[in-house]
């Protein structure tokens, strides 16, 4: 027998039973109960006697014996009393369900051991559905003085899948695969971090005899938690390096020097530098890029794109940025082709707006590699978007698309060198077939192969700033950049938070800034669960600014969800230049409206928002010269949490700080959305509050694969085993991101 037989194999799980621990919990083999973890335990470490009890409510252990059992009549039905007592005196036991087999299970004058939660009613005590034991049971089991208490569902509960039956189940398991249970982490790595066995660790976790060693119980199960998919992360990284072959970017040619030179239209800051550096030396080592660039909003991370970008074109291929939205995308698209004006340099875009015929001419340009640069959507990833020799592919706001989809770059340069005609090479058509050729003799990446061409280079951006331990743990397996600095002349924007009751003085201060020339953002929530009463809001909001701000002194636009696309691109459009002052929206301006001339973001309902989501929307003013303000606007009822956020907000703009503080509020799968969170569906870890477990995992991983990468060496074969089965089960999509 092994860990890997259905829970069938343990004592007293029925077929039906499993079945419904498998489609409520995920419950299959044995293993997965071994490794299924109590979220709290009942100190069970003291007995008092009924002398002892006070009149308080709280859980409390006696042991007595039952002298009495009747059946009492009340207004509806009846009620089991049972008379319990020991040698200093008597209280009762009640049960109102189950009457008639807890009756028949009950024995009169044996020891029993009874817990519960206590009642006190004129002046006596009583335990209403007791946990209840003969002292001859109790003493045979494997004991705990702390009683785990393990999720559950209603559906579990209702249909006798208890608590108490759940322990069961894990104590017989317990006794019946306790030797089989193989150690998973060399002796070395248990010796250096005074690590628990594995076995202790299981055991105590489930039955600790005491606070410390559960304390030791979880920091072992824990670390090796942490420790595999550090292991998945750092090997992937590794094999990204060394194995994963990429084009390489030999020069830094005249387009790079002529943008830089003579269009670059401020000088770029330290971080951008810096950043520059890192892809520049990722493009040139021959080696596939796969790099995260990190950057609050506003701080410069396109003109690095654009930028990197230029390095391909330079080298003869060509680049793609691939944005969630078409907002973005045009944005994108605008500010590109503004940047390369008067180059010869060919630029468009693709999304789900653009007609046939410009399609047609789009596929044709890219196949033939006349168009160089392909800003777009997920329009990009259709099947018929084929590009001459994609080197490089920007993906921005990443988080919002799917792994599938990011993969799907992966096999867009089916037009390759090694079909064309004889003759027709270039000479960098040449270097590719040579690149390619050297690459598919090379066996050394049989492990992870990549298919039949090269993958353009990677680099994903995002503008929500990632939390060090967040990014150590879904991004691990990526390089990660990060720019850190505003570019010089930005001014950090002014927040405040103000209650509903000073509304006035906050259209006061917004007519004070449209007569100085600026324009104001006006945000209400959406929420998709209450989207009737959203649009009301924003409809009743509305009316309420048309009529403090009314025509034809003052223009309005008005931006939903449930507009048109084309609408909604009109009253974007008569924003950006300038023809409306106030602009009422809900969140669809969070990402993509670059307007330099808006001073003011007024968030309504702010309370209602997320911290990311604030700080995104806060981003959207803050990039012309002028002094920019956000004005939290909420009601005086705050949660604890409402509160934390909007006193973040006013106290700093610092998007790695803010970050922290968010996910310390929502945990990590919150934060990441489904498409990232598979990574952190942790059992017993938790990457905020085990941040140092987590480094020391990281390090002992990284420091593992360096001495021993195929992990050969006889002692850390139980590391090895241990992985294979890992991986087999919970593969870490990352070959992007």
């Amino acid at each position: 027998m092994t860990l890997e037989n259905p829970i069938t194999y343990i004592k007293g799980v029925s077929v039906q039973r499993a079945t419904l621990l498998y489609t409520e919990l995920g419950i299959k083999t044995c293993n997965d109960l071994l490794n299924f973890f109590p979220f709290r335990y009942i100190d069970k470490t003291q007995f008092y006697t009924i002398k002892e009890l006070q009149p308080i409510s709280a859980e409390v252990q006696v042991v007595g014996k039952i002298t009495q059992i009747k059946s009492v009549a009340q207004k509806r039905g009846s009620r089991l009393v049972a008379t319990f007592q020991d040698a200093t005196g008597t209280m009762e036991l009640v049960w109102f369900k189950g009457q008639k087999w807890i009756k028949d299970a009950l024995k009169v004058n044996q020891p029993y051991v009874v817990y519960g939660k206590l009642n006190h009613y004129n002046g006596s005590f009583s335990i209403p559905h007791p946990e209840i034991e003969l002292v001859s049971e109790y003493k045979k089991k494997l004991h705990s003085t702390m009683q785990p208490v393990y999720p559950s569902t209603e559906k579990l509960t209702n249909s006798g899948i208890s608590n108490k039956l759940m322990r069961t189940y894990i104590q017989n398991l317990l006794q019946q695969f306790f030797e089989t249970i193989k150690e998973s982490l060399s002796q070395e790595i248990i010796d250096d971090f005074k690590l628990m066995p594995k076995r202790d660790a299981l055991l105590n976790v489930h039955f600790p005899k005491d606070q410390e060693r559960l304390a030791k119980a979880q920091n072992r199960l824990k670390f090796e938690e942490l420790f595999f998919i550090q292991m998945q992360l750092v090997r992937k990284k590794l094999i990204n390096k060394t194995k994963i072959k990429g084009f390489v970017f030999e020069k830094v040619g005249a387009v790079f020097n002529e943008f830089y030179a003579e269009k670059l239209p401020f000088s770029l800051t330290n971080a951008q530098k810096r950043v520059l550096k890192e892809v520049r030396k990722d493009v040139a080592s021959g080696a596939h890029m796969n790099r995260l660039l990190q950057g609050d909003v506003g701080s410069g991370k396109t003109i690095v794109a654009l930028l990197s970008m230029l390095l391909a074109i330079d080298n003869g291929f060509q680049a793609t940025i691939m944005a969630p939205t078409e907002i973005l995308a045009n944005q994108h698209f605008t500010a590109v082709s503004e940047l390369l004006t008067g180059m010869n340099i060919n630029v468009d875009i693709l999304t789900g707006s653009v007609r046939a015929k410009k399609r047609r001419e789009i596929h044709a340009n890219l196949e033939d590699g006349s168009l160089h640069i392909l800003v777009g959507t997920h329009a990009l990833l259709e099947d018929k978007v084929k590009f001459n020799n994609l080197g490089i592919a920007i993906i921005d706001e990443q988080h919002r698309f799917g792994v599938k989809q990011r993969a799907k770059l992966w096999a867009k340069n089916k037009i390759s060198p090694l079909s064309l005609p004889k003759g027709k090479e270039t000479v960098l058509e040449n270097k590719i077939k040579t690149d390619k050729e050297k690459y598919h003799s090379d066996k050394s990446h049989a492990i992870e192969d990549v298919g039949g061409d090269l993958p353009p280079h990677i680099l994903v951006m995002t503008a929500t700033p990632i939390p060090r331990t967040l990014a150590m743990s879904v991004y691990g397996d990526l390089d990660i950049s990060v720019i850190d600095e505003l570019p010089p002349g930005r001014k950090e924007v002014k927040t405040v938070h103000r209650f509903d009751s000073n509304r006035l003085s906050v259209f006061k201060f917004m007519k004070d800034e449209i007569a100085k020339g600026r324009q104001v953002y006006i945000v209400y929530p959406l929420i998709e669960e209450s989207e009737a009463m959203d649009y009301k809001d924003l409809m009743d909001g509305y009316e309420s600014v048309s009529r403090e701000f009314p025509s034809p002194k003052y223009q309005i636009s008005i931006v939903h969800g449930k507009m048109k696309p084309a609408d909604k691109d009109h009253e974007m459009q008569r924003f950006i230049k300038g023809e409306t002052q106030i602009m009422v929206a809900t969140t669809v301006i969070e990402v993509g409206v670059n307007v330099p001339n808006a001073s003011v973001m007024i968030i309504e309902s702010a309370e209602r928002f997320g911290l990311s989501q604030l700080h995104q929307l806060r981003g959207r003013v803050g990039r012309g010269a002028d002094q920019s303000y956000c004005i939290l606007l909420s009601s005086y009822k705050l949660s604890a949490e409402s509160k934390t956020r909007l006193k973040t907000m006013v106290e700093t703009t610092d998007g790695f700080k803010i970050a922290e503080v968010d996910l310390k509020l929502r945990g990590p799968g919150n934060i990441m959305g489904t498409q990232q969170s598979g990574v952190l569906n942790l059992k017993i870890a938790d990457v905020v509050k085990d941040s140092k477990i987590l480094v020391a995992a990281r390090n002992s991983a990284i420091a593992l694969l360096q001495e021993d990468p195929n992990l050969e060496k006889e002692e850390n074969l139980p590391i090895r085993t241990t992985f294979a089965k890992l991986t087999k089960t919970s593969k870490i999509w990352s070959n992007i991101s």
